[in-house]
């Protein structure tokens, strides 16, 4: 078995290795005189070093996890034997950059206790090492490997002795996990300011909260990932836990003024607030009031809030925005009563803080503060569109549509703004001017008169005019979007229907309109379903499109797919559209096609009035 031959490898020069624990600098392997305890490069402050042969070795290892094992016994042998070997070396393993990878793997596939010994040994004998080790590059997310393994600590046992026993050996573990946690109370400052110590102390709040996110990885991630908030999963937590993480959280807030004016500190206090908010709401609560009394405290010019000026800074405004966003009712009144009442236009215009404006904007979507931000916010619509702050129009229009208040004046004001409100003929041409972010003069070429010079095919459609009439496509009365969308050519609604932005449009609107306005919609597809079909982002829109269709409007669609048959199925993206539209029994057996559609049909309006 490859795990016993791995254990005997080591064992051969174990001796060797641990008399020379590091490699030249330069990569070379000779070993130099009077490198007992490890040796020692030029140019790394003496920071000792993993030896060739281990690193050899753990490479190995690491290849051996990813081949899989056999049975649980097989792999819990080689799990013990590789852990034998990383025994009296642990930081010199965890902080090479192969020993590092590959002991955050076997920490997943190791027993509680064992994770507990290797935590231990981390730490050593005070734990004062957990400094050294929580604050290297490598050695990081090895101990946060190590501190999420509590996320197993209730796994059910098949009998209570077991479970006993489990809990026994959990408390190595969790008597490691507190270990550090003193250590980060003790050396807090320190630790929040790290780049490397700020992530150990970022896991160490979601495992003592009891919740926790997909583990932090090397790979950069793309941007929808780092926009999208991380789902945490919620797991029993020991006692201990709950009072340790109330003394953590009372030392990190001695620090306040560091998540206030450091980046990487403040991205602690952040995880700290949504920790606290999801599993200690209480807790959030003194501490958003806490946060918030430092900030107003500061001193400033007279007569004018320390708040605007933490608004415009790059680290504090990061961590106002998550105060904002989870603040309670009173906290969000007084903000803007005794803050930034008259302020708002101006900090939308601003570059940092209008990204705060448009949290405030929408955690006030569900109160009555909604009206006076929209008052206030309103009357600078103009100059913000002129900025390109087009997030603060977004959210403006969507917590128009959650609070359903405004929505009229929303749609009036936008209408002004891109130079369409009058006369009332030019309404019809809103969509595209929406979506592309164009005035009517500049979208049209047109001349001083209002005379459109020549026929405009859609085009320019952006990210933030998408989000835009997504958003107002979500409003009570939609008639002037719908009325717009109907006056596109087929080729432009093609075009919408292809675009990345435009797919988002046409799917919102198609999909929220009463069936007789979707076949108004539909009439003026006709011809161009195949096409679609054939593209990666139409196809989702006709997919969408037919989920929301009746029986007749499915059967119009189907009469135009089937006769292209031979395309569609040789179509990377249209061959799925033909197989969820059963198109092939459309074509051969109509009768039990539309059997079937008419059953889900009324399945589905039963759903739609069980929701309403």
């Amino acid at each position: 078995m490859l795990a016993k031959a791995e254990d005997k490898k080591p064992q051969k020069g174990g001796g060797k290795k641990r008399r020379h624990t590091g490699e030249d600098g330069g990569g070379g392997e000779r070993k130099r005189r009077g490198g007992a305890d490890g040796e020692k490069t030029q140019g790394d402050g003496g920071k000792k070093r993993l030896d060739a042969l281990s690193v050899g070795y753990f490479r190995r290892v690491g290849e051996r996890l990813t081949e899989g094992f056999e049975d649980n016994e097989e792999r819990e042998m080689f799990v013990e034997n590789v852990l034998t070997e990383v025994k009296g070396k642990a930081a010199l393993v965890a902080m090479d950059q192969t020993g590092s990878l590959t002991l955050q793997r076997l920490l997943t596939l190791s027993s509680l206790d064992q994770v507990g010994e290797v935590l231990a040994e981390l730490g050593g004998e005070s734990g004062s090492e957990f400094k050294t080790v929580s604050c290297d590059r490598c050695g990081g997310h090895v101990v946060e490997s190590a501190v999420r393994q509590m996320s197993r600590w209730m796994e059910s046992s098949a009998n209570t002795e077991e479970e006993e026993e489990e809990e026994e050996r959990c408390g190595v573990l969790e008597a490691q996990v507190l270990s550090l946690s003193q250590v980060v109370r003790d050396n807090s400052a320190e630790f929040i300011r790290h780049v490397h110590g700020s992530h150990v102390v970022r896991t160490l709040l979601h495992v003592l909260g009891g919740c926790i996110g997909p583990a932090r990885t090397e790979a950069r991630p793309g941007a929808k990932e780092r926009n999208a908030a991380p789902q945490l999963t919620d797991f029993e937590i020991p006692t201990s836990f709950w009072y340790e993480l109330k003394s953590l959280t009372e030392t990190l807030m001695e620090d306040v003024k560091l998540g206030v004016t450091d980046a990487v500190a403040s991205a602690v206090f952040q995880t700290m607030l949504t920790v606290c908010h999801r599993k200690r709401p209480k807790l959030c609560k003194q501490l958003l009031k806490s946060i918030m009394e430092y900030l107003t405290s500061r001193s400033a010019a007279p007569g004018v809030s320390p708040l605007l000026v933490f608004l415009k800074d790059q680290a504090s405004s990061h961590l106002i925005e998550m105060v904002i966003q989870l603040a309670h009712k009173p906290l969000l009144r007084d903000l803007y009563k005794n803050h930034l009442k008259g302020q708002l236009v101006d900090l939308a215009l601003h570059p940092i803080a209008n990204f705060p404006v448009q949290r405030l904007t929408a955690a006030a979507a569900k109160h009555k503060l909604f009206l006076k931000l929209f008052d206030e916010l309103i009357q600078g619509l103009e100059a913000i569109l002129a900025a390109g702050h087009m997030g603060v129009i977004v959210q403006l229009a969507e917590s128009c549509a959650e609070s359903e208040e405004k929505q009229g004046e929303m749609m009036q004001c936008l209408l002004h703004a891109f130079h369409c409100a009058e006369p009332g003929s030019r309404h019809v041409s809103c969509l595209p001017l929406f979506m592309s972010l164009l005035t009517y003069d500049v979208y049209y070429h047109s001349d001083s008169e209002g005379n459109i010079q020549t026929e405009v095919p859609l085009s320019s459609i952006c990210y933030h005019g998408s989000r835009l009439v997504q958003a107002l496509s979500k409003f009570k009365d939609r008639s002037l979007l719908l009325s717009s969308l109907r006056t596109l050519s087929p080729a432009d609604l093609l075009t919408l229907a292809c675009d990345p932005a435009g797919s988002h449009v046409l799917q919102a609107l198609i999909t929220t309109s009463s069936d007789k306005g979707r076949g108004k919609i539909l009439k003026r597809l006709e011809g161009q379903y195949v096409k679609m079909a054939c593209s990666r982002l139409g196809s989702r829109v006709l997919e969408a499109v037919w989920n929301s269709a009746s029986v007749s409007q499915r059967q119009s669609i189907a009469q135009e797919l089937v006769p292209n048959e031979s395309q569609l199925r040789s179509d990377q993206f249209a061959r799925h559209v033909w197989a969820k539209f059963a198109l092939s029994h459309f074509a051969h057996r109509r009768a039990h096609w539309q059997e079937i559609q008419t059953g889900e049909s009324k399945k589905r309006k039963l759903f739609n009035d069980i929701l309403a």
